[in-house]
């Protein structure tokens, strides 16, 4: 049976937890892969957000389909040749072994359902995505967007000069001219900063940094707490249903509308939250800087 060639729709930017798609595919997983043994399943629609091979920051959906346990969920991708079909013996890639960046042309980007046991490919089955696991995830990803936006006014005086980069609210980008990793899980958002030369020669200054750490962390909690408490809608804008589609987070923040390049699933407003809050880290030799930005829903 043929690979798809097209990329998959998906419909969890709009927070959609169930489904229903045709199986075009049920590939068997390699042996001794990093993903074990079962089976890769793609749909020509699914609500189920998988890892993000280039930037896995939110880990991905779990759920039923068909019925059948999904435990895991990758991004695919299969070469095309110059007619838009699989190119010759082209296999079904998965994860770190794709070597482009999602959407590049001249491949079908796909979103894989890792399961234990196969699914008749032409089947139109039901897709389920674990709901309350998606909005613990999602209330992790909206913490970590609203905490990048505060910590980067809080750490705004500390720019000697203009880096060259602005956040949507107007404040110097810290949070994307620094960041070394970011992380979500079902309990908290974790992003770790590098405070190096490079960021020193755009302009900012670490000095006295520890020091400021808890006055630091006081601002940033207090604009949290303030966002919260506006109950504001949050919204992924995207262009088109493919799950190459370049999305974005949007927020209407009583200080502006903020907007940020985003791939995830959210909150759909910051009254589900009761509280956010964070916790900022810096290393004893002062060059790492870590958020663990913590939601509690309501």
């Amino acid at each position: 049976m043929p690979l798809p060639t097209t990329s998959t729709q998906v419909s969890f930017p709009a927070g959609a937890v169930d489904g229903r798609s045709t199986v075009l595919a049920a590939e068997p997983l390699p042996e001794g892969g990093r993903y074990g043994s079962g089976w890769a399943i793609v749909t020509a629609a699914t609500p189920f957000h998988p890892l993000d091979h280039s930037w896995p920051d939110q880990p991905a959906d779990t759920g039923t389909l068909g019925g059948v346990p999904v435990r895991d969920c990758a991004t695919g991708a299969v070469a095309l040749d110059s007619t838009d079909g699989p190119a010759a013996a082209a296999p079904l890639l998965l994860g770190a072994d794709i070597p482009a960046r999602r959407g590049e042309e001249g491949w079908a980007w796909l979103v894989v359902h890792l399961t234990d046991e196969p699914v008749a490919v032409g089947t139109e089955v039901e897709l389920r995505v674990d709901a309350d696991r998606r909005s613990a995830l999602s209330a992790a990803h909206t913490g970590c967007h609203l905490l990048a936006l505060a910590l980067n006014e809080a750490l705004a005086p500390r720019w000697r000069k203009d880096p060259g980069r602005a956040d949507a609210l107007g404040h110097p980008d810290f949070d994307s001219l620094a960041m070394d990793s970011s992380r979500m899980d079902v309990q908290a958002s974790t992003d770790v900063y590098r405070i190096g030369k490079s960021l020193r020669k755009k302009g900012f200054t670490a000095d006295d940094l520890a020091a400021d750490l808890p006055a630091l962390t006081e601002a940033v909690n207090a604009r949290l707490a303030a966002w919260v408490a506006s109950d504001v809608p949050v919204r992924i804008e995207a262009p088109g249903p493919e799950l190459t589609a370049r999305r974005r987070w949007a927020c209407d923040l009583p200080e502006g509308a903020a907007s940020i390049p985003c791939g995830g699933t959210h909150l759909h407003h910051l009254g589900e939250l009761a509280e956010l809050r964070t916790e900022l880290r810096l290393s004893d030799d002062g060059a790492e800087l870590t958020a663990v930005t913590t939601p509690k829903r309501r």
